[in-house]
């Protein structure tokens, strides 16, 4: 494509069109000119293409494919050329489908243990997020399909996801919430960027030129284009002028009609509306390129599914085993008993949802082994204690060399859309356990979760293996790790607290009703846990194996680093009798701060398979950030010249090796926070971050954080707000609440009714527009607010002026088809 010339023969209004989808999961055509249409697919652990419909759905009924574990999971592997793999196998499902764009991975950080997506996130460190990230995008781009770093940035709950503003420190910004997408943009440029649906201090991401632009674009030279969220946009001329390049899904022209209305006021120049449009060609013209030139290839979905398999595998965590319970051995009686063992929780809840083409429980995997085993379900509800269920499980327990219990967070527990409220299991799971405990020692505890949870039984059970969500084949996964087909290698990459409120941050997680302060700063995780000492259940980085590894010979090219660059090698070797993998992982320590910082933050690891009795020699590559932290004062990373431990160990509480080295730095005014913000300095005596001195780490006000009323009840405002505000609302949010429930398939279990429902009330109003297809238009959903707010026959009046203008408009579906 000649992009120049295309440009300039596009009249105004195909311009526009260009700026939206023409459906749910496609781009616009542009048949006069020979612009393609493109397809996107939801797709971080596998494609779900959704089959197209009349009706508007949310959550529809997708295409059959491989469903890889989970990002928490694969994040626990530490393992990058395995996501490299993954990558590579979900673009070649994408090509077999027809998808060109897959929109993944999400690398939002792991603030709390709450965020009710979680299981679709990396990790609460952002450089292991950045290098698992990484990896996934080379895989996916190595064979010509697009991917989307999401969600662009600071979303790190689902509670008032959709207008929420994080307020955030610059320096937590650049050091915590930003590297994982600078690192994958720098070394992977992702084809597609997708901004979140929240402001960050005050500006929706959609919106937000010093993110979109400024950072994104100038200073990481990111050249693809910005997609937004689906009904992430806010102001689209804003948007236009911001730096967001797509909007998704169709809103049927709506804002593209805002902005050509904006060209003709002069509210907008042509040549803002020509970058945006240069880049989407340029989108578009990629796509066709690698489709045009892509060889003919079958999708081999059986090798895909041992992939996921392995990955399964190499993603569990073996998190105790007292007694070497596991592996089983041959010849042990067993009993199996959790109805999450023959009806695994393999997957999330949302957008994320796969079809998987060919799903095993672990049940099934033993039946097809032929091993002996007595099963019972123990529970069939979360909440409800069943005496019946718990005699049996009992009764089949009483007598074997080994429990299998397979417990965990059922459907309803964590999801996209809303937030869990506590870290516990369900309550049947947890008594189930306890009984079980009373009458055989050797118990086993098989977690399925995508999140950080309590385990008031710790102490009673001699194993715990944490699955998380593995997958189509995780009770394969599951099998190959219980009975020792494959050694557990996974390493925890989150913290798992004793208690929530063992942290002052969980006092400021959800926040509301508009914005949530990030008060925190930097002290995220396990950047909190270790500076503070404080005991954990389980520490990140932590995972335990069927071998042991001794670590020994630690080196550095120079004890006095001028440059920034250092290479460290260390000898593993696996004393154990069991060829396994080890995760060795690097942290750094600031012995000399001036300003304040973590303990320790990991800037390198290496997992290396090591046969039994031999020894492996690791190398790792240190370079300027390694120690260096964001200088708000200078905007730019600063190194302060001193001394820095290096620390390698096989987890963030677990350093075998350490050597102290000199850096020179390029130190130049660094802040000084120690009188004006105390607390950051001296967190074992902090019980919360007092707001005086956050204000004064912030370097500005805070954003406005008062409740809607009538009177200032706008667009942005949510459900919950309008019904808070009035008797129209109320009646207003009982009738959307319900609608949103016809938005998914009639057969849909309650708690993907949830979902929708939940994420439905605490969106804002304008996402009305896009997710009714521009049914209801910009200017109607005025007449809806005047409603709301008491002024009854304006609302009526300008509603149905809107819908009557509507109804002359051409839908954008009809002046630009697609053809599957």
């Amino acid at each position: 494509m000649d992009i120049k010339k295309v440009l300039s023969e596009m009249t105004l209004e195909e311009k526009c069109a260009l700026l939206s989808g023409v459906t749910n999961w496609d781009t616009t055509p542009i048949e006069r000119l020979s612009i393609p249409s493109t397809k996107c697919a939801d797709g971080p652990c596998g494609l779900r293409k959704e089959i197209p419909t009349k009706e508007i759905n949310v959550l529809g009924q997708s295409v059959p494919a491989t469903c890889f574990p989970l990002p928490v999971t694969l994040a626990s592997s530490w393992d990058t050329e395995i996501e490299k793999l993954i990558g590579k196998a979900l673009a070649e499902e994408a090509i077999d489908q027809g998808v060109q764009t897959v929109l993944g991975p999400g690398i939002n950080i792991k603030r709390s243990p709450l965020c009710g997506r979680n299981f679709e996130y990396l990790s609460e460190d952002p450089f292991l997020a950045g290098r698992m990230a990484t990896s996934f995008v080379l895989g996916v781009q190595s064979l010509g399909i697009g991917t989307s770093l999401k969600h662009f940035a600071v979303n790190s709950q689902e509670y008032r996801r959709m207008m929420i503003s994080s307020e955030v420190d610059e320096r937590a910004l650049r050091e915590i919430y930003l590297p994982a997408f600078e690192m994958t943009i720098k070394e992977a440029q992702p084809y597609t960027v997708m901004c979140s649906y929240n402001r960050i201090n005050g500006t929706f991401s959609s919106d937000n030129k010093y993110l979109l632009t400024d950072i994104l674009r100038n200073e990481w030279e990111f050249k693809g284009i910005v997609m937004s969220d689906w009904g992430a946009v806010n102001d689209r001329v804003a948007g236009v002028k911001a730096g967001l390049d797509l909007e998704m899904p169709t809103s049927e022209g709506t804002y593209d009609r805002i902005v050509l209305e904006a060209l003709k006021n002069k509210q907008l120049e042509e040549s803002e509306l020509n970058c945006v449009v240069e880049r989407n060609l340029a989108y578009l013209d990629k796509i066709t390129e690698n489709t045009k030139n892509r060889q003919p290839s079958i999708c081999d979905y059986e090798a895909h599914h041992q992939l996921a398999r392995q990955a399964a595998a190499s993603g569990a965590v073996l998190l105790k085993n007292e007694h070497h319970l596991l592996p089983i051995r041959s010849n042990q009686t067993i009993a199996v008993i959790g109805h999450l063992a023959k009806r695994m929780r393999y997957e999330g809840n949302g957008s994320s949802l796969v079809n998987p083409r060919h799903l095993v429980q672990f049940t099934e995997v033993l039946d097809q082994e032929h091993v002996k085993y007595e099963y019972a379900d123990g529970y069939t509800s979360g909440t409800v204690l069943e005496e019946k269920e718990f005699a049996e499980a009992v009764r089949i327990a009483k007598d074997k060399d080994v429990v299998l219990v397979f417990v965990g967070l059922t459907e309803e527990y964590e999801s996209e859309g809303f937030d869990r409220t506590h870290l516990e299991l369900p309550a049947s799971h947890n008594e189930l356990i306890s009984k079980l405990s009373l009458v055989n020692n050797n118990i086993v505890v098989v977690l399925s979760i995508g999140a950080p949870v309590k385990t008031p039984w710790i102490s009673s059970v001699n194993t715990v293996l944490n699955l998380y969500l593995g997958g189509e084949a995780a009770g394969e996964g599951a099998f190959d790790v219980i009975f020792g087909k494959t050694n557990p290698s996974g390493k925890l990459a989150e913290t798992f607290p004793l208690s929530l409120d063992q942290n002052p941050a969980s006092k400021h997680f959800h926040g509301g009703p508009k914005t949530v302060e990030y008060r925190e700063s930097i002290y995220v995780g396990y950047r909190y846990f270790d500076k503070t000492k404080k005991d954990v259940l389980f520490p990140f980085g932590f995972g335990l194996s069927y071998s042991h590894f001794d670590y020994s010979n630690l080196k550095v090219s120079s004890s006095h680093i001028r440059d920034g660059k250092a290479t460290l090698t260390f000898d593993i070797k696996n004393t154990g009798g069991m060829d396994g993998a080890e995760v060795a992982q690097v942290y750094i320590r600031d012995v000399d701060s001036t300003i304040f910082r973590e303990d320790k933050a990991l800037k390198g690891f290496a997992k290396v398979f090591i046969k039994s009795g031999e020894t492996v020699n690791v190398t790792i590559e240190l370079d300027s950030r390694s120690w260096a932290f964001y200088n708000v004062l200078a905007h730019d990373w600063t190194i302060e010249s001193g001394h820095f431990d290096i620390l390698v160990g096989s987890s963030s509480r677990d350093i075998r090796l350490k050597e102290n080295v000199y850096v020179e730095g390029n130190s130049k005014n660094i802040p000084d926070y120690s009188k004006v913000c105390s607390a950051y300095y001296a967190l074992h005596k902090t019980k919360d971050y007092p707001m005086k001195q956050f204000i004064h780490l912030m370097g500005h006000p805070l954003s406005e954080n008062k409740r809607y009323t009538r009177r200032t009840l706008d667009e942005n405002a949510t459900l919950l707000d309008a019904r808070r505000v009035s008797l129209n609302g109320r009646i207003f949010y009982n009738v959307m609440k319900k609608k949103a429930a016809t938005f998914i398939p009639k057969d849909a279990p309650d708690y993907l009714v949830k979902i929708v429902q939940e994420s439905a009330v605490v969106g804002p109003l304008r996402q009305l527009i896009s997710f009714t297809r521009g049914s209801i238009s910009k200017e109607s959903l005025q007449g809806l607010i005047y409603i709301i707010k008491g002024r009854l026959a304006k609302g009526i009046m300008v509603y149905l002026k809107a819908a009557k203008a509507h109804k002359k408009v051409v839908s954008k579906s009809q002046e630009y088809p697609v053809t599957e």
